[in-house]
């Protein structure tokens, strides 16, 4: 929409290049006795709101043995309803409104969203409050859910990606509940519909008002909304357990596995370092994200060597992910033959040598400060888009804050930080090698 472009051209017009404000729009953060965090960022929309449950639980919470991927199902059982409220009725009501609803799982949490004309927000509110404190299925509506988790585990396993990923953290994790994928181990997976009991008992630790954040983005009244909210939420009881969670032990030799995958696929080398969870305030960190575009991103000397003038390889990336726990930054390379991935390796190992040796220059290095910035900043131009972007943060921090805290700290690094970071976390001895391979020529 135009009008949302302008908007969002005059907010970033607004904020000078060092400014301590990033984030474009005016937010606040309200709570409910029974700890419930409500965050409100109005935005122009043209009468859109977005609506988000983000559950501060994902599959690093799944600590008991033999019951990894319920995260991810809940995913799925929150849409079977509630008595006042069935699963079709709710459908109904959704589609009625014309309303945008999904729902996904990550290693970190579990967000519900919903995104609407501003008219509809009370009716929503009434909804969602509802399924969260008064989700009702029985045991073959549980059976018959499980059985289709199961089927969307066995349609990912036709994924390269997919199956390098179940690999990679299987060999790299010991300890951590970040040794399984979101979607969770196979055989758990296929033994989920024995699991019903222990469904409700998942549900009533993690599905609890301390655990959630609402977060509301759009065209809205907020003292209106806040007060629609305390009356629906009001009621949900507290009682959220947290998920004591094994860190992992340091690691200290260097890990190795190829996989085999029966499709076909073009080669994919994974170099997996072993590294930090998102801390805004940790200038290693920091410095790590930047090092990721600056030795591996589209306009770097590795990708330019291997993609456009050699292309032996499809692309490469690096990515430095945002985990509440200390998660894997890998460098990957999906090359276009078997035979080219030692050399793809020699590429990228060498590249990280020259960064560890010798300082990126201070121009380049502002360059990409820049685009990192205005690279999130062109995401926030309607509502939806704008809660995709900050709902991460939420996970990982509880706050919207942590966006700020994040730039003014990128703005901080220099030269010499990003040597440090790549001599810190880029090392073979902490570092896992995982080559994927097809079957099928």
């Amino acid at each position: 929409m135009k009008f949302l472009a302008i908007g969002l051209t005059l907010a970033l017009l607004s904020i000078p290049a060092t400014a301590a404000t990033v984030f474009p729009y005016r937010y606040q953060t309200e709570s409910l006795p029974n700890g419930l965090r409500v965050i409100f960022v109005p935005m122009p929309s043209g009468g859109l709101v977005s609506y988000w449950s983000v559950v501060r639980t994902g599959s690093r919470d799944e600590i008991e043995p033999g019951r990894s991927g319920y995260a991810h199902f809940f995913e799925h059982m929150m849409f079977r309803g509630t008595d006042k409220y069935p699963g079709p009725v709710y459908d109904r009501i959704v589609n009625g409104i014309g309303a945008h609803s999904n729902a996904f799982t990550t290693d970190d949490f579990t967000a519900f969203h919903m995104t609407f004309a501003k008219e509809d927000l009370a009716k929503v509110i009434e909804l969602e409050a509802d399924r969260f404190q008064n989700l009702h299925y029985d045991k073959q509506a549980f059976q018959t859910e499980a059985g289709a988790v199961y089927g969307e585990y066995r349609k990912d396993q036709t994924e390269p990606e997919f199956t390098l990923e179940e690999q990679l953290r299987n060999v790299a994790f010991d300890k951590h509940t970040y040794k399984h994928t979101t979607m969770g181990f196979e055989a758990d997976v296929k033994s989920m519909p024995q699991g019903f009991e222990y469904s409700m008992s998942f549900f009533r630790r993690f599905y609890r008002p301390e655990n959630v954040v609402l977060l509301v983005v759009g065209d809205f009244d907020q003292k209106a909304t806040m007060k629609l909210i305390q009356q629906n939420y009001g009621p949900w009881k507290p009682g959220y357990t947290a998920a004591k969670i094994v860190p992992e032990p340091p690691q200290k030799t260097e890990r190795h596995a190829e996989v085999l995958h029966p499709g076909k696929t073009q080669p994919i080398l994974d170099l997996a370092y072993r590294g930090d969870g998102f801390d805004p305030k940790n200038r290693d960190y920091v410095a790590a994200r930047l090092f990721a575009d600056l030795a591996f991103g589209p306009t770097s000397d590795a990708y330019k060597k291997l993609v456009l003038d050699q292309q032996t390889a499809e692309t490469i990336f690096c990515s430095v992910p945002m985990n509440r726990d200390a998660y894997l930054f890998e460098v990957t390379a999906i090359v276009k033959r078997a035979e080219d991935i030692a050399a793809a390796q020699k590429v990228l190992e060498e590249t990280i040598v020259r960064f560890q040796t010798k300082p990126v220059d201070a121009g380049q290095l502002a360059r990409v400060k820049r685009h990192a910035k205005y690279d999130f900043l062109m995401q926030l131009d309607a509502p939806l888009k704008t809660a995709q972007a900050v709902v991460p943060f939420i996970s990982a921090t509880g706050q919207i804050a942590a966006i700020d805290d994040l730039f003014m700290q990128s703005e901080k690094v220099t030269a010499e930080d990003i040597q440090r970071a790549a001599i810190k976390y880029f090392v073979p001895e902490q570092r896992t090698v995982i080559v994927l391979k097809g079957a099928a020529k």
